[in-house]
């Protein structure tokens, strides 16, 4: 893992303050640092240079949301062992082609860990003269809330079922260093340690400087002067970082803290007053090819993918080849998978699948990752969104009434029947299925079986039914290359 610099321009013009240059030098070139980190855009374009970076094929531009990691979930019929995802929804985490995949996931996270760190050096301890307010805020909180995410999506893949059992069992390392090093690997204990405390600065930061809390997410260009200050869901913005320890203290099975943050995040966002996110979608009566299927204004934080359209082309559209497409049937139009996911026939969540025809038939296909002419969001690649935020709530929830009522807003907003459960499992069960169908091709679902321990997953060979998970499938072996540096 070397210290990896953007060269050109990043792609993201609207966030860019200019087309500074982050260029490639080794780690012990320290001249070519100090050049970028001379100015406050500079600092920017570092900062841009790794959230450009997150949207590279090998993490979450393809493999660790639309691609392996939602394959592991399960999500997709899978019969025929050439696809070239079939080794990871059987879990066949030593064939070379799993290997290389996660390998790529592990070198590239912890390279961006390294470009994180840099910035967050760069940026001092708690002022900067280069940085005036709100900048300072920003760049080291959000530099601090990537490098907790980074790490969190590391332990989750590698480390093993968050429990008292296995939390002190070394698992991957937590890297704040600005050079690349190898260090100690940690236990997943000691390991959310770093990543709740990370968060926790990266919140305090942003409370003082993140435009998004008094003028919300200004997704719009800023009529005078630069767009820094703008586009805030494309950034890891205040509230974004709060549903990220959210997720985090739920992964550590807290469940009184990381509803405390759900609860203080949507009083916060859904006041009727001015709010910031908005629940459900704005034009439901949209033409299918202008509907909104990101259902953007949830999105809490996104990654801009200029090549969008891409993820459809290659995984979804009827075009693809058999061995390669990502389909919820034997490659045909059959609904049975469809529909056993879906409970109401009115959910807007629906609009996203539909039956399309070429020379060779008609093919059942998800079009969320489509790119339309006016389709809202053409670029956004969502990693945090409100419902998740919601779901939590109703997970964490004390009683199976505040529960309820948690999940019923979900679905108010996607069009849905409310729901009447009447045990703590069936709500539980009821809040799996809605997290399934809200972060599809978002890469978020494995996590939740794993964290819930799940022994019954969907079954990847069958157009119906379930299968037995092995627990140890959960845990995806430390990467070869790891490995061999630290000589075991």
């Amino acid at each position: 893992m070397r210290l990896k610099i953007l060269s050109g321009c990043i792609a993201l013009s609207f966030l860019l303050a200019s087309c500074s240059k982050w260029i490639d030098v080794q780690p012990s070139d320290r001249l070519a640092e100090d050049k970028l980190f001379s100015t406050r855009e500079g600092y920017l374009s570092a900062l841009n240079g790794v959230y450009a970076e997150l949207t590279n094929p090998s993490i979450y531009g393809e493999n660790m949301t639309v691609g392996a990691v939602d394959v592991l979930a399960q999500y997709y019929y899978m019969n025929l062992s050439t696809h070239r995802l079939y080794d990871f929804t059987t879990f066949a985490y030593t064939s070379d082609r799993a290997r290389q995949a996660f390998d790529n996931m592990w070198k590239k996270s912890y390279e961006l860990i390294v470009n994180c760190n840099v910035i967050i050096e760069r940026c001092g301890e708690s002022s900067n003269p280069l940085l005036p307010a709100p900048y300072f805020g920003l760049v080291k909180g959000e530099a601090l809330a990537l490098r907790a995410m980074l790490h969190l999506d590391m332990l989750r893949l590698f480390g093993p079922i968050f429990s008292d059992a296995d939390k002190t069992k070394p698992c991957i390392p937590y890297n704040t260093s600005s050079r690349p090093q190898s260090t100690a690997l940690l236990g997943s204990e000691e390991i959310m340690q770093h990543v709740t405390a990370d968060l926790k600065e990266a919140i305090a930061l942003l409370k003082d400087a993140d435009p998004i809390i008094t003028a919300g997410v200004r997704h719009s260009s800023n009529p005078n002067g630069t767009n820094d200050l703008y586009y805030r869901q494309y950034r890891l913005n205040y509230y974004a970082a709060k549903a990220l320890l959210a997720r985090a203290y739920l992964w550590m099975q807290d469940k009184e803290k990381a509803l405390l943050e759900a609860q203080e995040i949507l009083t916060a966002v859904l006041d009727p007053g001015k709010p910031i996110f908005k629940m459900g979608v704005a034009n439901p009566a949209a033409i299918p090819a202008d509907f909104d299927h990101m259902i953007m204004s949830e999105v809490m934080f996104s990654l801009y993918k200029i090549n969008r359209q891409n993820i459809y082309t290659s995984f979804f559209s009827p075009d693809v080849a058999k061995e390669a497409r990502l389909s919820f049937n034997n490659n045909d139009d059959n609904q049975s998978r469809k529909n056993g996911l879906y409970d109401d026939q009115n959910d807007y969540r629906l609009k996203a699948w539909m039956t399309l025809t070429n020379t060779n038939g008609s093919f059942l296909t998800h079009v969320k990752f489509g790119v339309t002419t006016n389709g809202p969001g053409p670029f956004m690649m969502p990693l945090i969104r409100l419902g998740e935020v919601v779901l939590i709530a109703a997970e964490c929830s004390n009683t199976i009434g505040e529960g309820t009522q948690y999940l019923n807003m979900l679905r108010t907003g996607r069009n849905c029947v409310s729901l009447a459960p009447t045990t703590t499992a069936q709500l539980k069960d009821y809040i799996a299925r809605e997290f399934r169908k809200e972060v599809f091709g978002e890469g978020q679902m494995f996590f939740y079986y794993k964290r819930n321990a799940m022994t019954t997953v969907p079954n990847h060979a069958s157009l119906a039914g379930t299968k037995q998970m092995i627990l140890a499938n959960y845990t995806v072996p430390l990467p070869i290359s790891e490995v061999a540096v630290r000589g075991n």
